[in-house]
């Protein structure tokens, strides 16, 4: 039987359940079970394509094309797994489901209420999802993780609460349980410092829960340290009790080498500084894979990282004159760092900031990844000032430029918002035998990344970069769309149409963003020498088995030059 675990919050939102969620299911992996997550937030909006970043945090996008809560990219990064659009459930999901069969006339004439076929159509959708393989092997899943946003008490979260007490009854007590976690001020519980026995005395007391049930999630210097400290609380030993799981006593690999990340963590002397140059920088969830994938990467090559967030407005020139202080703060910051990324985006707000930041990049050889509109955008700086095409704009931003250096080409028919974006993951075929970033993927021919954007650069202009040192090593399979841009003459100058920081992960990191903290750190050139790689990267389609091995960074020597 399937074993279903809840994780719900109370008090406040946001106050941890989804690292919970995937340090629970991290643990059971490492015990070799078969783990899947679903995340289900009770907001009314089909999914998460059209929140602004600012709303609601990052869209995470998964390989089938789904936009996602960035929940789910906690979740893909702890377990290692891939999952679906359908792992992501909202109300509006579920009320379009709804109201779908009520008018194909599928309730036979009956009135339609919350109770019953609102909290069916929920546990029918969870039991359903459930069954869906997320890792390599295409097992069905033996624990199915539950994260339900929000907080217990709000309006809109009440149908979902229904539907898992009546849940809780339909697959027996021994195939479901419940994590609650909650704040205690002095927030599963969560606080700042360890509690005291007394303390979870009187939680178990008053929550009616034996004592081995309350679990003290405390500050920690990493979130990767959470799995651990769950463990350390017998959480496994509870689980496998309560939920009849068949977990063998056995030395767990996954979970000593998550240990050993941690422990390397907060071992970390040497600094890195990257330049995030974007739209969206007062808040930082509107970038959180790309914080985590840099996050990945420094780890990995043994540097403390350092992100130093500029609003890619404050460096235009029109901000000398308006907010001067801000412009020089801005400059300060850009000029003062190892290495300098222009993440993706949308809008016209910022670009020319954006292009600026590149200019100086590319004229000063400071290391630079420009991801999705960061690979646009250093094609435009680079059309107007080595090709001289002063007018080079995206049609984005500028319909009417002479020099469309990159342009609309839709994947699907226009239709409702969202219809024409090229979403999920799609190949790229290296052209060249000598790219850095193939290197870097392990010399490998082609690679599978996510993407998310309409515009593309136009291929009918690639011959005038190419002429001038600036390559498109890779192409899509038709050799139509651009893909991967390098310049020659450059200690580290890489753009990807894709996103790969959605598949970034801690003991597996980005080779993209590896490449640029290497680049900033001064150590590429001798590990590309050496034959440094990723192992794990000679397939970049699939993700982890709870029996496989944990593939290694291999740096040879790097951390000692």
């Amino acid at each position: 039987m399937m074993k279903y675990i809840l994780v719900t919050g109370g008090v406040i939102s946001g106050i941890g359940k989804g690292i919970i969620a995937s340090s629970v299911g991290t643990i059971l992996k490492s015990c070799g079970l078969h783990v899947t997550a679903i995340k289900i937030d009770p907001y009314i909006n089909i999914d998460a394509g059209t929140f602004s970043p600012y709303e609601h945090g990052e869209v995470f996008v998964l390989d089938d094309g789904g936009e996602v809560d960035l929940d789910l990219g906690n979740y893909e990064r702890f377990l290692d797994i891939r999952l679906t659009r359908d792992n992501n459930l909202t109300t509006g999901k579920i009320y379009q489901s709804v109201i779908n069969k009520e008018r194909r006339g599928d309730y036979l004439g009956k009135t339609v209420q919350v109770v019953p076929h609102i909290t069916d159509a929920i546990q029918e959708w969870v039991v359903k999802q459930a069954k869906v393989p997320v890792d390599d092997d295409d097992v069905e899943p033996q624990v199915c993780v539950i994260e339900l946003g929000g907080t217990v008490g709000d309006i809109e979260s009440m149908p979902f609460i229904e539907a898992f007490r009546q849940f809780q009854f339909k697959v027996k007590r021994e195939n479901f349980c419940n994590i609650h976690v909650s704040l205690i001020p002095q927030i599963m519980c969560r606080c700042s410092t360890a509690l005291e026995n007394s303390v979870k005395e009187k939680i178990s007391m008053f929550c009616h829960v034996e004592p081995e049930q309350v679990i003290c999630v405390h500050d920690v210097s990493s979130i990767y340290r959470v799995p651990l400290l769950l463990e350390d609380q017998g959480v496994v030993s509870y689980l496998s009790r309560r939920l009849n799981m068949p977990i063998e006593t056995r030395p767990r690999r996954m979970l000593t080498k998550w240990k050993e990340m941690s422990d390397r963590s907060d071992r970390l002397l040497e600094h890195c500084s990257i330049a995030l140059v974007g739209k969206y920088t007062k808040f930082s969830d509107s970038y959180a894979s790309v914080i985590k994938a840099l996050e990945h990467s420094a780890l990995a090559i043994s540097h403390k990282l350092e992100v130093k967030y500029i609003d890619s407005a404050y460096l235009e020139p029109c901000t000398l004159q308006e907010e001067p202080v801000k412009y020089h703060e801005a400059w300060q910051k850009l000029c003062s760092s190892d290495g300098i990324l222009v993440p993706g985006g949308f809008g016209v707000r910022g670009t020319e900031g954006k292009i600026h930041a590149i200019n100086w990049a590319r004229k000063q050889k400071k290391p630079f990844l420009g991801v999705c509109l960061g690979m646009q955008l250093a094609v435009c700086e680079f059309a107007r000032n080595v090709l001289g095409w002063a007018d080079a704009n995206s049609t984005e931003f500028d319909p009417e430029s002479k020099y469309p250096v990159v342009i609309d080409m839709p994947e699907h028919n226009p239709g409702q918002m969202g219809g024409t974006m090229r979403l999920g993951k799609r190949r790229t075929i290296f052209k060249t035998s000598n790219s850095v970033l193939r290197k870097l993927y392990g010399d490998t021919e082609y690679v599978d990344e996510r993407h998310r954007h309409r515009f593309e650069v136009n291929p009918e202009l690639k011959s005038h970069f190419e002429e001038k040192g600036f390559r498109f090593v890779g192409q899509d399979v038709e050799g139509e769309r651009m893909e991967v841009i390098e310049l020659d003459d450059h200690p580290y100058f890489i753009g990807v149409q894709y996103h790969p920081e959605f598949t970034s992960r801690p003991i597996k990191p980005s080779p993209p963003y590896l490449g640029l903290l290497l680049a900033a750190a001064g150590k590429l050139q001798s590990c590309l020498q050496k034959g440094c790689r990723l192992d794990t990267y000679s397939d970049r389609s699939g993700s982890s088995t709870p029996d496989s091995e944990i593939s290694e960074l291999k740096l040879p020597s790097i951390s000692s030059e």
